[in-house]
């Protein structure tokens, strides 16, 4: 096995890493009429982290994010957020309201709205037909979507229709949906998919950008794609995924190494 890739069956430290963790997920396990989507899967992420996760087609990735957003329950295991905070009990929406957002592979936006509006109704209010007519942008908000907007890249084209964004621009729209949000942990489900080479790159300067950013405290992202090319621009530590548990992770260059993640996913 390289050096520096590790299989990893329990988070470092086990329970007392929950502590000083964003995310924690132990021995999780999720069956679907006797398939195990995730037989065991331990995972931790710490505040402020940026994480990429890859592995094949049904190894897991899709159902753990469906776990940790409340979307699915799993038969066993700990999902805890912000060093103690069980998932598993709580409903989508409280989790949303925690700072948990997640951003789909395809972009759902309010086309027929402005990209500002867009952002606008993103902002975390008070819900319901009195606190809608009555909602008032207030200066901080204005201020937080006009650095939203910044990075993004979308300023130029606040007042435009997000219907006549590029494929691109509706992804940066979606995750400054969740930025305006102040999520803490983001998950990006396959963010690059169907853009162009240059979007692509751009994608990578902003979700980069993001993680450096502490302008609204420490913010965490994990972000899931099958792009190696995009994978490596992030330097980020990855995770491979393999019938529902962690196969390795490491530096990338490490896990292209290993002769296990090549047989079950890169050898594909």
């Amino acid at each position: 096995m390289p050096d520096g890739t590790l299989p990893v069956d329990e988070p470092s430290g086990g329970r007392q890493a929950a502590a000083g963790s964003i995310l924690y997920l132990d021995d999780v396990h999720v069956s679907f009429d006797g398939f195990r989507a995730l037989n065991g899967l331990s995972l931790v992420i710490a505040p402020g982290e940026l994480r990429t996760v890859i592995g094949p087609n049904g190894a897991g990735k899709t159902t753990m994010m469906d776990v940790i957003t409340g979307k699915t329950r799993p038969d066993r295991g700990d999902v805890l957020f912000d060093g103690g905070i069980d998932l598993t009990r709580l409903s989508e929406n409280r989790i949303a309201n925690l700072g948990i957002g997640r951003k789909f592979q395809k972009p759902t936006v309010f086309e027929r709205l402005t990209v500002l509006e867009n952002l606008e109704l993103a902002l975390r209010a008070p819900r319901g037909l009195w606190a809608t007519l009555r909602f008032v942008l207030t200066s901080e908000s204005a201020d937080r979507i006009a650095h939203v907007l910044g990075q993004i890249g979308l300023s130029p084209k606040a007042r435009l229709m997000a219907g006549q964004l590029s494929h691109g621009e509706k992804q940066w729209l979606e995750i400054g949906m969740l930025l305006v949000q102040d999520q803490r942990l983001l998950l990006l489900d396959e963010p690059v998919a169907g853009l162009t080479d240059a979007e692509t790159a751009a994608t990578a300067e902003l979700i980069l950008d993001l993680a450096r950013d502490r302008s609204f405290g420490p913010r965490s992202l994990m972000v899931v794609e099958h792009d190696m090319d995009f994978v490596r621009s992030l330097g980020a530590k990855v995770t491979v995924l393999h019938e529902g548990r962690v196969l390795a992770e490491g530096g990338l260059d490490r896990i292209q190494a290993d002769p296990r993640v090549v047989e079950v996913y890169l050898g594909r």
